[in-house]
């Protein structure tokens, strides 16, 4: 006998009963043939013929997975997957420069699901049902997985560009999460202050247990080595996964993770005066005194419209929502226009003068610094999302107060801001930060495979000739901290 939850096509359940294992297994063979056949109708050419590699494909089972759905694919990456189901273009918009170069020609195995949840705010693929997933198999493996979760409010493809494909040319396997919520929505998830965003941390730990069991069935033995990395909130769940699951993962990379804390700084306490200047009513020096770096004034035009306003509105509805009940009330906006407004009351708010309740739903998710593997974290110094002065240079003090620094690296770009795609817009002030990202990724794995200790803490100059989208050199043009 075994228990079993009979699913709808639309993947909700029906009832929950016991069924003879018999029935079982006459189950789940119709299912995998229909899994089969669906896959067929999404693949068309992308999925060519695999050989032997795709015979069993079906038998890679995701632990926990509600709905799962397998494609032996020609190329994992993006190049390969664009216009396809497999992907999502307009998830990763503005992540990384036009110019950026990635491996292609990754064969392997795709599998796309969601575990079991009760929110809906991820509509891909038709699902709408949250805590999709994407994890990518390729067939020549190295050993490895890397594991990440969706920057800002995106879903599980928004690093495929950023991230994914280069891993997979490396040979790691790859398991992407949307975090369990999505969307200037996301906030109306669960029912106590906080929940969405400890929803993150929990969906991220439940995607490495059931990536790992993923990559011993289709491999023949567990992973060698599990990395922890991701970009923004993915920054954020790098930094939370090492210091409360140590035991998963091998080290991590951070770039730009946001910072949480009880008593700040933190988001809710950078972006009121940006609000504010939205709205008039402050001065450049008030952004300076709030941690927005001088020299980044030409990047503030864009965040008024594009950022400010519409992050601050949809954090603070997440952890304090009774400051404002109407703003941005049951939605963040139907229109990109409404979306993207601050909330006018946004611009007088003051965390530290809020009720105890808000730091207790903060608290919930907060950092403490106390990493248990070797971290790398990377910066722009022209951040205004995320001003570095109240973000990473406070959480890499409190990796060195909480006597963990031996196991940290923090590295400043210079001329990097929050996303890669505004050097487009201003080559001549900016760089990518992602060339340093993945030098960064390879300074850990030879951290944590070869015993090589990175360079020391420091700020990354920008080259005075070269290649600055694809190439980034981090013990050369460097000042040491």
């Amino acid at each position: 006998m075994a228990e079993e939850l009979l699913w709808s096509q639309h993947g909700q359940p029906f009832h929950s009963r016991r069924i003879p294992e018999a029935s079982v297994r006459l189950s789940r063979s119709i299912a995998l043939c229909a899994a089969a056949l669906l896959t067929s109708a999404l693949t068309g050419p992308a999925a060519a013929a695999g050989g032997d590699r795709c015979d069993r494909q079906e038998r890679v089972r995701v632990p926990g997975a509600a709905l799962q759905r397998s494609a032996c694919l020609d190329d994992l990456t993006t190049s390969g997957l664009a216009g396809t189901p497999y992907t999502d273009l307009a998830d990763q918009a503005g992540l990384t420069a036009r110019e950026t170069r990635n491996p292609s020609g990754v064969a392997g195995l795709q599998i796309d699901g969601y575990f079991p949840d009760d929110s809906s705010t991820n509509t891909t693929h038709g699902w709408r049902h949250d805590a999709q997933f994407v994890i990518r198999l390729p067939d020549r493996w190295n050993g490895g997985l890397v594991v990440t979760g969706a920057p800002g409010t995106r879903k599980q493809y928004a690093t495929d560009t950023a991230i994914s494909d280069r891993v997979l040319a490396q040979g790691y396997a790859y398991a992407a999460t949307d975090k369990g919520n999505s969307g200037p929505d996301f906030y109306r998830d669960g029912t106590r202050p906080g929940d969405a965003v400890a929803e993150w941390n929990r969906r991220t730990t439940q995607l490495t247990l059931a990536a790992k069991r993923v990559v011993a069935e289709r491999y023949g033995r567990a992973p060698r080595r599990t990395y922890m990395t991701g970009i923004s909130n993915g920054g954020y769940l790098t930094r939370w996964q090492l210091e409360h699951h140590p035991e998963l993962y091998d080290g991590g990379v951070d770039w730009e993770g946001a910072l949480w804390t009880v008593e700040g700084p933190g988001l809710l306490t950078s972006l009121p005066v940006a609000v504010a200047r939205i709205l008039g009513s402050a001065r450049d020096e008030d952004l300076y005194a709030a941690g927005y770096p001088r020299g980044s004034e030409f990047l503030w035009p864009y965040h008024e419209r594009a950022y400010w306003g519409v992050t601050q509105k949809i954090y603070r509805a997440e952890f304090d929502p009774s400051y404002d009940a109407a703003c941005p009330g049951p939605s963040a906006g139907s229109t990109a226009e409404q979306i993207l407004a601050p909330c006018p009351s946004d611009a007088a708010y003051d965390y530290a003068a809020r009720p105890a309740s808000v730091r207790r739903a903060v608290a919930r998710v907060a950092l403490t610094g106390r990493i248990g593997r070797p971290l790398i974290t990377l910066h722009g110094d022209l951040d205004v999302l995320l001003p570095k002065a109240t973000d990473s240079d406070v959480y890499a003090r409190m990796v060195r107060e909480s006597g963990r620094g031996p196991l940290h690296r923090f590295y400043t770009v210079q001329g990097g801001t929050h996303v890669d795609g505004l050097y487009d817009s201003f080559p001549d002030r900016l760089r990518p930060i992602l060339p340093c990202y993945r030098a960064a990724f390879d300074a850990l794995t030879a951290w944590v495979e070869r015993g090589e200790r990175p360079p020391a803490d420091r700020t990354v100059g920008r080259p005075a000739g070269g290649d600055v989208v694809d190439s980034c050199a981090l013990a050369g043009q460097a000042a040491d901290r």
